[in-house]
């Protein structure tokens, strides 16, 4: 009875313990993820302006829903979403599977690849701000050697989400490479050996063993590259501002204009519990349907 009391007790210092180091960090996420929720969710209940907020139910949802510009905005991030994440994750996949080979140089070219990662998101805005500029531009000097014309490539709502879409790429895939980089080097080789025993083709390897193997990363990575597909509107501030014609617009960056341009904190705080349904729906679809589909 008394080793069974002893035991009891261990197991509650140590859950105690436990609860003791989560606890600082609890704190930081009531403070800054929990409470602005909760007071969000609160705000959107309300309109009118900042210092005379009144009472108005669900009047506002209603407003947003039937918003032109909402539904357009909404668009673009589907748009901008399909158009950045399958790209960046055969692009980091291929990256990871080519550089995870013995090669000389290969040090160099991860470095080189991972590089646009650790550059703010608005000095590469400022950069491909100067590619994409008419005229002067490096991407329109280019295009002048084939006997092309000057393009408009931010002024335009025919291109101007193309290039965002190919801006994000280019620095998000060196991110999700090392992702890849990382599971690839935790699979087993006896498999591969196998494999090539059994007289098995590099095509083969791949779709039987590389990318089942590495389903979970997959998993991971795609997680990571859609909610960045809705967090990443740094370089809106500095490119288009949302334009033209809204042609460029994200959610993120249409909550920034209601609630720091237009000060309408109801419609901003609308816009904000949008934006956290549709990243808890994204994030529970993943873990709880498409996390069961994965057995490796």
């Amino acid at each position: 009875m008394t080793t069974k009391r002893r035991k009891i007790s261990s197991g509650t210092r140590h859950n105690l313990f436990a609860y003791g180091l989560l606890f600082p960090s609890f704190i930081f996420l009531t403070m800054f993820t929990f409470y602005p929720t909760l007071k969000s969710i609160q705000l959107s209940f309300y309109s009118g302006p900042m210092t005379r907020l009144q009472f108005s139910g669900l009047d506002q949802y209603k407003e947003v829903f039937g918003d032109e510009i909402f539904r357009k905005v909404i668009l673009n991030n589907i748009i901008f979403m399909i158009g950045t994440v399958p790209t960046s994750l055969f692009l980091a996949m291929y990256l990871a599977i080519w550089l995870n080979k013995k090669m000389a140089g290969s040090s160099l070219l991860r470095t080189s690849f991972f590089y646009p990662t650790i550059i703010p998101l608005i000095a590469v805005a400022n950069i491909w701000l100067f590619i994409y500029t008419p005229q002067y531009g490096l991407l329109d000097n280019f295009l002048h050697l084939f006997g092309a014309g000057d393009t408009n490539w931010l002024g335009n709502p025919n291109t101007v989400m193309i290039v965002m879409i190919v801006m994000i790429i280019w620095k998000d895939a060196g991110f999700y490479m090392i992702f890849y980089l990382a599971g690839l080097q935790n699979l087993p080789r006896d498999v591969y050996e196998a494999a090539e025993i059994e007289g098995a083709k590099p095509l083969q390897m791949f779709r039987h063993i590389t990318f089942p193997l590495l389903m979970p990363t997959t998993l991971f990575v795609m997680i990571v590259a859609i909610t960045n597909s809705f967090k990443n509107v740094d370089h809106l501030y500095i490119m288009t501002k949302g334009g033209p014609d809204n042609a460029s617009n994200l959610l993120l960056y249409h909550i920034y204009e209601a609630a720091f341009t237009n000060w309408d904190l109801g419609k901003a705080a609308v816009l904000t519990v949008i934006l956290i349904v549709i990243m808890l729906g994204v994030t529970a679809f993943n873990y709880l349907y498409l996390d069961r589909k994965i057995h490796y």
